[in-house]
């Protein structure tokens, strides 16, 4: 969810394109809105891209509400929105609507100058659920559409890490919204295990007095609502006098219990089930470029797959041990019970499938499924690497599948991309590009422990980066890193032997390659097992021998 003060802002909003086609939307909600807003000076702009950052936003300067398009429909000729029954066809965008008009109504005050901008942010976030309690208390069946907007403007990002602020965050976001009436504690039962988890009973209690005052303070009141923001900062340990801005996320810290409460709210209030939601949110944020080239496997790329394959069942099956096994005929050791119960089948005329005899016999042992994590760095200092990865990435989901264990691919550079998922078995190979930094690695990780649940479970969990180590935030790689280790997640950096000579330069000869070797600063992370790789292939073979490795050591 963009912050909250992204449904308030000044000045003058940018034209967006695709504004005519849904021209009719626009002229029929300005029609319709006094009767929401109780106000004849507002009028409505619904357009693709509208509202900033946020699916809806009011502007005060212009008395305008703008609503973003795709969060009403995917067309603007799903309904006639001049007809009353439009509403129940886009109950989320008309629930925006009703949002932006309870604004509109009830937000007619602004944060004095000079105010903290963390003081402004807590205000902004008590003005949620003030604005649509306000809207309900006034016009009681907007509660219905109100409802129907909240996980529009929620994100599993509002919850973040488990802190005391973020927890604070979501407890003004979702739980103030049960005094107001909007949603039910029924529906927010396992958020507020998970704030009270963060914060305890005591804050939480006070920070819910803080939140029932603010519903009981007046639309214009900025002096009030200023100083319960303060009110709010001191329960959670912040001096806004010191700390002016909000605590932002720590990169090198995991989503908690925060993020994963929210996720369920959310995917029950889209009425699918929470790994159904998380699937939409990672195609949504991380799916490949269009433009990225894909081709079909060849012939070496298949014949390595069926080779990885036959290594990993191989490894998960050697080494026997005894165990013991059930028999329905001797020798062995009687087992009582199942002898009484193979009599008994047979006397009632079934076929005894009972095994009375329990015999020593040499049984593989019960290995863990290999969990494997790969990440390629497509920074521009990576590019010799990125077609051997990209290969690789087929042939490793192709091989866990046929050898039941799980695999994805990762690239991380200026975004996060995810190459292949968990028991996905891609048709064609991907081809990853590179270039820009390496600001996302954090990311990736998070996003590989979310597929494969690298830091719990009882699998064989490993992370392979390629990657020369040359981070945007190393600190926060490193935290991430050691979480993993201390979680029995096995962590191995793959380091380019050198970094390549860059792709253009208008320096003499040599001196381009000298000054980007300069440039690169390869860093070695504690808690991993690092190896220093001539070449990409060399990469590939290190990554499969090591899975191997693991799983014949298990």
């Amino acid at each position: 969810m963009p912050h909250p003060s992204t449904h308030r802002q000044p000045g003058r909003p940018a034209a967006h394109a695709g504004a005519d086609a849904w021209q009719a939307w626009s002229d029929a909600w300005t029609r319709h809105v006094p009767v929401l807003a109780g106000r004849t000076d507002l009028t409505v702009l619904v357009a693709p891209g509208a509202a900033g950052s946020a699916p809806e936003c009011f502007y005060p300067a212009l008395n305008r509400i703008e609503v973003d398009a795709n969060f009403v429909a995917a067309a603007p000729d799903i309904t006639d929105p001049a007809k009353a029954r439009h509403k129940n066809v886009v109950p989320t965008g008309y629930g925006l609507l009703v949002h932006g008009a309870a604004h509109a109504a009830h937000s007619r005050w602004n944060a004095p100058p000079g105010t903290a901008p963390i003081l402004a942010e807590v205000a902004e976030l008590l003005e949620e659920s003030r604005a649509e309690g306000r809207q309900r208390a006034r016009r009681r069946s907007d509660r219905r559409w109100l409802r129907h907007v909240v996980k529009t403007l929620l994100n599993p990002d509002d919850a973040a890490v488990d802190d005391p602020w973020h927890a604070g965050q979501l407890a003004a976001l979702l739980l103030a919204r049960v005094d107001a009436r909007i949603v039910t504690g029924k529906d927010v039962r396992a958020v507020r295990a998970a704030v009270t988890g963060v914060l305890g009973r005591a804050r939480l209690r006070q920070l819910r007095d803080i939140w029932r005052d603010a519903h009981t303070t007046g639309d214009t009141d900025a002096a009030t609502m200023i100083a319960l923001a303060r009110r709010w900062c001191e329960v959670l340990g912040i001096d806004p006098d010191r700390q002016h801005t909000a605590p932002a996320a720590d990169p090198g810290i995991f989503p908690g219990r925060l993020a994963q409460a929210l996720a369920e709210y959310l995917a029950v209030s889209f009425g699918i089930t929470p790994a159904e939601y998380a699937s939409i949110i990672l195609a949504h944020r991380h799916s490949p470029p269009t433009d990225w080239l894909r081709t079909d496997p060849t012939e070496p790329e298949q014949r390595a797959a069926r080779d990885l394959a036959a290594r990993l069942r191989q490894a998960h099956s050697e080494h026997p041990e005894p165990g013991k096994r059930p028999s329905l005929i001797p020798p062995g050791r009687l087992r009582a019970r199942a002898a009484i119960t193979a009599e008994a089948q047979t006397a009632a005329g079934q076929i005894p499938t009972a095994a009375p005899w329990q015999q020593r016999a040499q049984l593989p042992p019960e290995k863990p499924k290999l969990h494997l994590a790969v990440l390629v760095d497509l920074s521009g200092s990576m590019a010799a690497y990125a077609e051997a990865m990209s290969s690789a990435a087929w042939v490793f989901s192709h091989a866990a599948r046929r050898a039941e264990a799980s695999t994805t691919t990762i690239g991380f550079g200026s975004r996060t991309t995810v190459l292949v998922t968990p028991r996905q078995r891609p048709q064609q190979v991907l081809h990853m590009r590179t270039g820009g930094g390496t600001t996302t690695f954090p990311q990736a990780v998070k996003v590989a422990d979310q597929l494969l649940n690298l830091r719990h479970g009882r699998t064989l969990r490993m992370v392979a980066v390629v990657s020369d180590g040359d981070l945007a935030d190393k600190p926060a790689a490193q935290r991430l890193i050691t979480t993993l280790h201390r979680a029995g997640c096995a962590v191995l950096w793959l380091h380019p032997a050198e970094p390549p000579a860059p792709t253009v330069s208008t320096a003499p000869a040599g001196a381009g390659r000298r000054a980007r070797r300069a440039a690169i600063t390869p860093h070695t992370f504690e808690h991993t097992t690092t190896l220093t790789v001539a070449d990409p292939v060399a990469a590939v073979a290190a990554i499969a021998d090591a899975a191997v490795t693991a799983l014949a050591q298990a």
